[in-house]
């Protein structure tokens, strides 16, 4: 079993856990849409306990969407995304990117389809570049 490192944007709250997700949900729901800005949430799941803070746990925010099974946590100094224990207790949720390596699967599924962003099959085609466009 291998260890896996992440952090939020400004490296404020860390954390490690073993690399053994079982499901890799990538969500168009309209809520992971505002929650993350973007066409989706890359939400990987895994065992409830799997995770060691080693800093900022303190800088943990949490907001549950009133209605939905939805939660946004997040760090309260750069606002990014973190760790959080689903509303059910059933699972650890970490989002994709904000791991340093790479998880031990792929996305599995497009959920919550019918509410993804008109744009997000175009931005899929669109021109790719290495960096900024000239």
């Amino acid at each position: 079993m291998s260890t896996i490192v992440g952090s939020c944007l400004c490296g404020e709250v860390k954390f490690k856990c073993q690399n053994t997700f079982s499901q890799f949900h990538l969500c168009h729901c309209q809520q992971c849409q505002k929650t993350t800005g973007s066409a989706h949430a890359s939400n990987l799941f895994t065992a409830p306990d799997n995770i060691e803070w080693l800093s900022g746990q303190a800088q943990i925010k949490r907001y549950d969407v009133p209605g939905r099974r939805i939660t946004s946590a997040f760090c309260t100094q750069c606002g990014g995304p973190v760790p959080y224990l689903s509303s059910s207790g059933q699972a650890l949720v970490i989002p994709a990117g904000v791991l340093d390596t790479p998880p031990n699967i792929l996305p599995q599924d497009h959920i919550f389809w019918s509410e993804h962003a008109p744009w997000y099959e175009p931005g899929i085609a669109a021109k790719k570049y290495d960096g900024f466009p000239e």
